[in-house]
């Protein structure tokens, strides 16, 4: 059929009454299996089941096409079944309401009517469904209908990487791989008298990126995730108590836009030093990491009162009489995680005699996974890609840089960690001067938020940003569930297309 002749196209459940027309249509469709058709009986048992999952398109009141479909536990089936197992005995007592995956029992399209792209209507149809009903996936036993072709020559395995480097068409394979399901297994003796595909079939997988795994906690996990940044302006103190009140004005703030992040600067405390200016560098560092446990203590409070988790930038840390800079994530349920900083600068390491940390993992809060990294830390791309790897669905950077070209590597850095790694990525800086505080005696920062770039993100990758070298606030919002499409519909998809036959990132 030719478009121009299309005056009326719909897709709609399939009823009883459709049968002899879609008998027909079945026959016409699978010409090289004879016989190949389900009785009436069969689409009757379906329709009572699962009415949702029989679906048909039909050109000018005429059925074209139609895809069936039950529910099942699929644990309960080994991954090398058989088409009969998966069916009952083509009874479909396998169906289950309360089950995890949708399973492809058959789709065709009427020979008169291919070429109109109608199969990706209801692959579309089937991935809708399976979202609507949050489902962990959809999967079907994908026939070879060109393989009985190739058998002599070639394994069903290697038949199956020729079609996926295009020497070999098969159009039913090259179709499904088109609609973003995957192979996961040759299953041998699925389909009885399926001599086309020599009885292999692929168990073809599609994953359904919002399922949701079923809680009984009352708590669920957002999507939809307000990020707030607190550019910090360094001044001076009289006591912990003022910086205290000076960060909780920040947490109330921001709390009030009912953000559900708020991330401070790396070393925002750095101003108490200045009491201890007289001293040698390294000795007024080790004085102000005496404020450490009472801050991170006061800041747990903090994100009780104000309903926000604080990621509490970085301070110094003396263990086992060694200096380290670390920060803590405080949790809005009361607990606390610590975080370090793994790569120190050179003039770190010189100045203060500051030792980097070893602990790298990525944290679970109720608005996604997160990771954090301070600093220099964000210029080693192995340490977010390790994160990534983990399921890190944003990366908070509290960073301290004194001069623009040390702020623009930090930034240039981080936002490359956003499109390598498909995540969002959230820096906060200080800025302003500290006269009194010997090695922190200038600042420059913009704080921002990056985001990958594709179709549903910013063209520049700059979901926000503050106004340089000025104390003040940065709210944006950011969404888990684009991350998710990005991976699996991205215009390119930096993750998934990573050569890992090639190379591979791990841990010592």
């Amino acid at each position: 059929m030719k478009t121009g002749d299309i005056e009326h196209i719909e897709l709609k459940y399939l009823e009883l009454n459709d049968y002899q027309e879609l008998k027909t249509a079945m026959i016409s469709a699978y010409t090289n299996m004879p016989d190949s058709y389900w009785e009436e009986k069969h689409i009757s048992t379906l329709i009572k089941k699962f009415p949702k999952g029989q679906a048909v398109i039909k050109i000018n009141g005429q059925i074209a096409g139609c895809a069936l479909s039950i529910i099942v536990n699929y644990d309960e089936f080994e991954d090398d079944h058989t088409y009969r197992d998966i069916t009952g005995n083509y009874t479909f007592s396998t169906h289950s309401d309360d089950g995890d995956v949708l399973y492809g029992i058959d789709v065709f399209i009427k020979p008169a009517y291919r070429g109109l792209r109608l199969g990706r209507r209801l692959y579309d149809y089937r991935k809708e469904l399976c979202e609507e009903l949050n489902l962990k996936g959809i999967t079907f036993g994908g026939r070879m209908p060109n393989y009985s072709l190739y058998a002599e020559d070639l394994k069903p395995k290697e038949y199956i990487e020729k079609v996926k480097r295009k020497e070999i068409n098969d159009p039913v394979l090259n179709f499904q791989i088109s609609n973003n399901f995957h192979p996961a297994k040759v299953m041998r003796g699925y389909l009885e008298g399926d001599k086309a595909s020599g009885e292999y079939a692929i168990l073809m997988e599609w994953d359904n990126i919002y399922y949701k795994k079923p809680s009984r906690k009352a708590a669920t996990k957002k999507s939809n995730v307000r990020l707030g940044l607190i550019q910090w302006q360094m001044r001076p103190y009289n006591s912990l108590e003022e910086l205290l009140n000076q960060a909780e004005y920040f947490i109330d703030a921001v709390a009030g836009y009912r953000s559900d992040f708020v991330l401070f600067p790396e070393f925002f405390n750095a101003p108490l030093m200045a009491r201890d200016n007289h001293l040698k560098t390294s000795d007024a560092i080790r004085k102000l990491a005496r404020h450490t446990e009472a801050i991170v203590q006061q800041f747990s409070e903090f994100a009780i009162t104000y309903n926000i988790n604080i990621i509490a930038g970085s301070m110094p840390e003396i263990r086992d009489g060694r200096l380290y800079n670390v920060g803590y994530l405080c949790r809005r349920d009361g607990s606390t995680e610590r975080y370090e900083k793994l790569h120190v600068t050179p003039d770190e390491a010189k100045v203060w005699g500051m030792q980097g940390g070893t602990e790298l993992k990525t944290y679970d809060t109720d608005c996604g996974k997160i990771g954090i990294l301070i600093c220099y830390d964000s210029e080693f791309p192995e340490l977010s890609r390790l994160l990534a790897n983990e399921g890190m669905d944003i990366l908070f950077v509290p960073f301290l840089t004194d001069t623009q070209n040390g702020y623009s590597r930090v930034r240039h850095c981080s936002q490359a960690r956003a499109i390598e790694n498909e995540c969002y990525v959230a820096i906060a800086g200080s800025v302003g001067n500290l006269p009194n505080v010997e090695n922190m005696d200038i600042q420059f920062a913009q704080s921002m938020v990056f985001t990958p770039c594709d179709f549903s993100f910013p063209t520049n990758g700059i979901k926000a940003e503050a106004t340089p070298n000025t104390e003040m606030i940065l709210i944006a919002d950011v969404d888990l569930d684009l991350l998710k499409e990005l991976n699996q519909f991205g215009a390119v998809k930096n993750l998934r297309d990573r050569r890992t036959d090639l190379f591979e990132v791990v841990r010592k």
